[in-house]
């Protein structure tokens, strides 16, 4: 399977009048609105989503060191910790010309659900590195991707969040190889953030016109609308879409196979793929390795995310999604 070049689609064979680009498909309106130039530099950008900024008392002591660690880690960068309130009129001021993804977006009914959207609009619009709140930086990004690999060449870094070798695969996570969307890296305008955000926009639409984008009645699991499911099957998506990649006589789709066991990274076009011990170092199963490993680049509090966001909706995670908390899941593995 060899890769195209996306298309630098900043570069207009003619001229679009407004009215012209209003009436495009979504999908084509976002492509005109954020461009995707492969060959620039990934934006110094760390954004971060939680109640408070830091500079509020009521920001958790026990999150200060895992928020900082990122500054640390990258000076430099613009590191940015977007409160709720401040997220609804950065979505509004970078999508004023698309009015269904704010409509999409202040029609979500959970915080889970925004905040998993907002890190794909914000990516997708400026780029840079989106980052959950309880997650800490080990090593600097400029370390992720390895320094053979031109930077001019990779749109996308990724990570890999389960790879569950079991036959019950299924009773715990979503995927068989799972795309963890906790920390992402990403030049803006890239085609699977386009893909997803314009996804995610349709089905609350729908939900909403068929007035069940409610909490009880939504017809998606979170995992499935806007979490690491519907994350991982966009990006098999793009690396399985014959406009941005060429089959060789005799070549086989990409799917989990190709990423299962892997403990360096691997490119697949612009997109990186990192191991499960990169942003899942230390959980004690799937073959992660611990926190000291060369390949340990972020560390993530799975429940303590979980258990945040499931107090603010007054939700158990797994209730609308494959989710256990980590003491269960490695109980699990170390009995079989």
């Amino acid at each position: 399977m060899a890769p195209y070049p996306p298309p630098r689609n900043n570069q207009q064979t003619s001229q679009q009048t407004l009215t012209d680009v209003a009436k495009k498909p979504l999908r084509d309106r976002l492509r005109y609105q954020f461009p995707y130039d492969q060959e620039e530099k990934f934006p110094a950008y760390i954004w971060q989503t939680w109640k408070v900024t830091p500079a509020s008392g009521d920001f958790g002591d026990d999150l200060r060191p895992a928020e900082a660690s990122w500054t640390e880690q990258h000076p430099g960068f613009v590191h940015e910790v977007v409160t709720d309130q401040t997220a609804v009129h950065l979505i509004r001021y970078l999508y004023a010309s698309i009015p269904e993804i704010q409509e999409a977006y202040n029609s979500l009914p959970l915080p889970v659900l925004k905040a998993d959207f907002f890190r794909y609009l914000i990516l997708l619009a400026r780029g840079g590195i989106y980052t959950d709140i309880d997650t800490t930086a080990l090593k600097s990004a400029t370390e992720w991707i390895p320094q053979e690999v031109p930077r001019s060449t990779i749109g996308l870094v990724i990570g890999i969040e389960a790879d569950p070798d079991r036959p019950d695969w299924k009773e715990w996570y979503s995927r068989r190889v799972q795309f963890c969307q906790w920390t992402i890296q990403a030049k803006p305008g890239h085609p699977i953030l386009r893909d997803i955000v314009a996804t995610i926009t349709e089905d609350a639409l729908r939900m909403k016109k068929q007035n069940i984008l409610k909490l009880n009645t939504l017809d998606k699991s979170i995992v499935e609308f806007t979490g690491p499911a519907v994350w991982t099957d966009h990006v098999f998506r793009y690396m399985n879409n014959p406009e941005y990649f060429s089959m060789k006589e005799g070549g086989r789709n990409i799917t989990y196979e190709n990423f299962t066991g892997i403990e360096t990274a691997k490119k697949v076009g612009d997109v990186v793929v990192l191991p499960i011990t990169s942003f899942s170092p230390g959980v004690q199963q799937m073959g992660a390795k611990d926190t000291d490993d060369p390949m340990a680049f972020v560390k993530h509090d799975f429940e303590g995310r979980c258990m945040n966001l499931c107090l603010a909706t007054t939700l158990t995670c797994f209730v609308l999604g494959s989710w256990k908390p980590e003491s269960e899941r490695i109980k699990s593995v170390n009995n079989n």
